[in-house]
């Protein structure tokens, strides 16, 4: 297969189907002016791989996607985010005739001839004159290496595999990480396991109090300076701190919140420090993050000295044809909202508008 469209966009996640829905809007069409690549075998984005346990009414901070809500008909809190958002994408893709191609692995975006970008996938090769790039974190788990880390015997994994805390009874759990996923993992864990050690490289910061929409732009402001000047993204909650819930209350009152700093090396029965000091375990959960999922895009050399991609709103730097939505500071869903909307304007003023459109997104989402 060898297409030309005007945009492709890769990934069906929030800032992809964002970024879908605005090229609707301004008049692209699906199939001959833009495609959606999107490799998850159906809609959700990386919701569809979320733990059993993350039900919906824990998830923190979802906004919906333009143009349509997600009723509370739809969103019951007690129902897995693992249902409930891919069932919300599923509709939305349906209601703006996205026609998402999937499921389809792209290998490499490289430069092709007359100034296009040559995407190459598993399903064939696609021609553009511009990428919206939307792929994420969630196909990039983060492991950190410590001496000694093959020796052990017992079972380790990651978040990106997490069961449920089922899996956990009775065992003694290591739990490293300090962001919001390993303090939720942990907080379950607590309640099965025959015991639980929190370990982070940083104390935990956790936050009290409101947190209002200056905070939230001054938090943003400091991953977006990160990303400009070419550095690896940091997530916005490394910057916001832990917001204090009454569940960690009651988990701090019982001790489980009680941190240790990082291990020097792993051993074949637990985990070891400098001091002399060793825990016994018998599974360590690394809850140690994501990284970009963006090493198809190495043919073209974005990257700066300092190991990301500087990026100027959504426009990459080194290439104005690549826009990347969901990166950095736009890793949130409303920021992947905003992300999808400026990725398109940028897009409008480097193509010049397209054909007018008679579409209207507020007609087709009436009654879904």
């Amino acid at each position: 297969m060898n297409n030309s469209v005007d945009v492709v966009v890769i990934g069906a996640g929030q800032a992809g189907l964002s970024g879908a829905y605005h090229l609707r809007r301004a008049g692209y069409q699906p199939g001959t002016g833009f495609v959606v690549l999107d490799h998850a075998p159906a809609p959700g984005g990386a919701w569809q791989f979320r733990w059993p346990s993350l039900t919906y009414g824990k998830v923190h901070g979802m906004y919906d996607l333009p143009g349509m809500r997600l009723t509370s008909d739809d969103a019951d809190p007690a129902r897995p985010s693992s249902e409930v958002i891919p069932a919300y994408f599923a509709r939305y893709e349906r209601a703006f005739d996205l026609r998402v191609v999937r499921p389809v692995h792209v290998t490499a975006v490289r430069d092709g001839d007359d100034g296009r970008l040559l995407v190459e996938t598993s399903a064939g090769t696609w021609a553009a004159r511009v990428l919206i790039n939307a792929t994420g974190t969630w196909d990039r788990p983060f492991w950190p290496r410590y001496p000694g880390q093959e020796t052990f015997r017992g079972r380790q994994l990651h978040t990106a595999r997490y069961p449920g805390p089922g899996a956990f009874a009775g065992r003694r759990v290591i739990v490293v990480g300090g962001g919001t996923s390993g303090v939720q993992h942990l907080l379950e864990v607590a309640e099965v396991a025959a015991e639980t050690t929190w370990v982070t490289r940083r104390p935990p910061v956790f936050r009290t109090g409101p947190f209002g929409q200056d905070q939230g732009r001054a938090a943003v402001a400091l991953v977006e300076e990160r990303v400009r000047r070419g550095l690896p993204p940091q997530s916005v909650v490394s910057v916001t701190g832990l917001p204090m819930t009454e569940a960690m209350e009651r988990a701090r009152e019982k001790g489980v919140l009680d941190r240790l700093p990082m291990f020097e090396r792993i051993t074949p029965d637990g985990v070891a420090w400098a001091d002399g000091r060793h825990v016994e375990a018998d599974t360590i959960l690394w809850a140690t993050g994501f990284r970009a999922a963006i090493d198809h895009l190495a043919p073209l050399r974005l990257r700066e000295q300092g190991g990301g991609i500087a990026v100027e709103g959504t426009r990459a730097v080194r290439d104005p044809r690549v826009h990347l939505v969901g990166y950095g500071p736009s890793a949130s869903t409303v920021g992947a909202n905003r992300a999808g909307r400026a990725a398109v304007r940028e897009i409008q003023e480097l193509l010049g508008a397209p054909y007018d459109s008679q579409w209207s997104p507020e007609k087709v989402a009436v009654g879904h």
